[in-house]
């Protein structure tokens, strides 16, 4: 039984259901509204290159299934994965799209779409989304699939850093000494606290995502400047924060799981973050951690699955997690009550990563000048794209996002996602680090 055909039965008791992969990345911007933020560290607008990343949905959909888009697959992109195998599903499009909406809103403007989604009704057919909000239970209600998760005040509620904090002390898990902060007040005797150890503290948003809604605090000038910013609303002003020491030095993991309606517990996988000279280059799989670590990852696992159940939650998890310098695991910094990108990578790593192979997960930042195909895309790549032939290679898993954010002005700001295949850790790096010189050097010209 493959990734997906586990996740539905977990999730409908049907192998054999059809999912309808609803991709809504960064849909903490829905749980977030109305929620306190840090100081010039709230969490932006995704602009238009976030809300294509839907794309993905295309790799992790199997036979039957369909995948919403917010438009459709670039041709040339389409035949690459066609000729692997590797998207096995269809594609349905919404017909009234806006960059800045994220691929629910879209569906839900669209008569055509609601339409042809009403027609999938089967009693065996659920929507499946990223993550569950508002958006997609509105989507749920006009055409008639039901969702195959809670509701989305369940998933906004243990999806918040600050519960992820009050569940990791209560359940005994080792814990990154932290504060949770819930009103202004509070947040100085916190940093206080926290610097007098002499090393940085991090205040996070509960709701922040992609790394935005947290500030690091170097010291006590650092404290006091974000405080000068955040007591104006006064002291009874709600904050809703974590603050944590600062870790030294640690490796970062992101660990899935699985929480079945029925209660039971999977873990799927663990990938550590890839970094040269700090900057990062993706995530690597498999990850070869100490047996005590793995261990204990497993122990997690069933601790968070089963308070997880207990709050009404079932679905795919994610959990963010670090190794520390002396091998102390610090198990559950934060908790994603969603498909993360890994649960994107899960089709591609059972099909196209063989035993004993390794892979970097890997984001391409570029700045091109005017639109690219998917052509000058595999010639820029040339030997190197993933041909499906071999064990080594650069498997482009998203497109959409290099133009998405295209302008008639000037340079902008494009990705593309992909997966480096490679017989060694090592090998799966260097070829990251070929296919980026690559691009960069397509992109400039």
């Amino acid at each position: 039984m493959n990734f997906v055909e586990r996740l539905k039965r977990d999730l409908t008791g049907d192998p054999g259901a059809r999912f309808v992969f609803v991709n809504n990345f960064e849909v903490e911007r829905s749980w977030a509204a109305g929620e306190p933020k840090l100081p010039g560290a709230g969490i932006a607008f995704a602009g238009a290159t976030v809300n294509r990343m839907e794309e993905m949905g295309v790799l992790l959909a199997g036979e039957g299934d369909v995948v919403v888009l917010k438009a459709p697959m670039d041709e040339r992109f389409a035949g690459y994965l066609g000729s692997l195998g590797a998207a096995a599903g269809s594609t349905l499009s919404a017909e009234n799209s806006d960059p800045a909406r994220m691929v629910t809103e879209d569906a839900l403007v669209s008569p055509r779409l609601l339409e042809s989604l009403r027609a999938l009704a089967d009693g065996r057919t659920y929507l499946m989304p990223l993550g569950i909000s508002a958006a997609e239970e509105r989507l749920s209600a006009a055409t008639g699939l039901p969702l195959a998760g809670p509701d989305a005040a369940t998933c906004k509620a243990v999806n918040g850093k600050v519960f992820s904090h009050r569940l990791v002390l209560e359940t005994g898990l080792n814990a990154v000494p932290g504060t949770v902060v819930e009103t202004v007040g509070e947040l100085r005797g916190a940093l206080e606290a926290h610097l007098a150890s002499g090393g940085r503290a991090v205040v996070k948003e509960s709701l922040g995502v992609s790394g935005r809604g947290m500030v690091v605090v170097e010291d006590e000038r650092g404290a006091a400047r974000l405080l000068r910013l955040i007591e104006r609303r006064g002291p009874q002003a709600p904050a809703n924060l974590v603050v944590e020491s600062w870790i030294e030095r640690a490796q970062d993991l992101n660990y899935q799981l699985v929480v079945a309606r029925g209660g039971e517990v999977r873990f799927e996988t663990v990938k550590a973050a890839v970094l040269k000279n700090n900057v990062h280059q993706g995530h690597r799989f498999p990850v070869d951690l100490p047996p005590a670590a793995v261990e204990e990852l497993h122990h997690a696992t069933r601790t968070i699955g089963k308070a997880l159940h207990a709050e009404g939650y079932f679905g795919m998890v994610g959990v963010d997690a670090m190794l520390g310098p002396d091998g102390t695991l610090y198990p559950c910094l934060e908790i994603n009550a969603r498909f993360n990108m890994s649960t994107y990578q899960s089709r591609i790593a059972e099909r196209f990563i063989p035993e004993g192979a390794h892979a970097i997960a890997a984001t391409f930042g570029l700045r091109p000048s005017r639109v690219h195909g998917f052509d000058e895309v595999a010639g820029a790549l040339g030997e190197l794209l993933f041909d499906g032939s071999g064990r080594t290679g650069v498997l482009i898993n998203n497109f959409a996002t290099l133009n998405a954010a295209a302008r008639t002005d000037g340079d902008f700001h494009g990705r593309l996602y992909a997966v480096c295949v490679a017989d060694t850790a090592d090998a799966a790096l260097a070829l990251r680090q070929e296919a980026d010189r690559r691009l960069t050097e397509m992109a400039g010209r």
